[in-house]
């Protein structure tokens, strides 16, 4: 289950899934962030600016309504076990974000996700807040989506924690 915490501070969004595909094809999933435009409604384009084994720098134009705005991240790769996003420049002060794969014991993966950020303006932040929140659970949503078009419907049901 989503969890959101703001507690006058860094906006921050978790999320534990158990779902039915294995940590490689999660993985694999996530790490493809130029297909992100294909599936995540608010994210126009992508620009891959470097790739390496394990580490790429992305600007990722993203928008809602009237505001759009672009930004840059440095992602870490760790296949199968986990990619880590780290904010380097754009509209916010801070960004980071991580998805964690664990092969599960009965099969699938648990999932966890979590990120954290926070805005130049903290008007904007505070207006912003409640929009994120349900941003964030959409998009881990919509990555679910895009696993059981890429690779199938599995028998394993998925079920949320907090």
């Amino acid at each position: 289950m989503p969890s959101m915490e703001g507690q006058g501070r860094l906006p921050r969004h978790s999320e534990t899934r158990h779902l039915p595909w294995t940590p490689e094809e999660l993985f694999d999933l996530v790490a493809d962030v130029r297909r992100y435009p294909e599936f995540l409604p608010w994210v126009a384009a992508v620009r891959i600016r470097s790739s390496e084994p394990g580490l790429l720098v992305a600007d990722m134009a993203v928008g809602f309504k009237s505001l759009k705005e672009t930004f840059t991240s440095r992602v870490n790769l760790d296949r199968p076990y986990s990619i880590e996003v780290d904010y380097i420049s754009g509209p916010l002060k801070r960004l980071h974000n991580d998805w964690r794969f664990q092969a599960a014991e009965k099969g699938g993966t648990n999932l966890e996700f979590h990120v954290d950020f926070e805005f130049k303006s903290k008007i904007f932040e505070k207006l912003a807040g409640a929009f994120f929140h349900e941003a964030f659970k959409h998009m881990v949503a919509s990555f679910e989506t895009r696993a059981a078009k890429l690779y199938g419907s599995r028998s394993l049901s998925a079920t949320s924690a907090a």
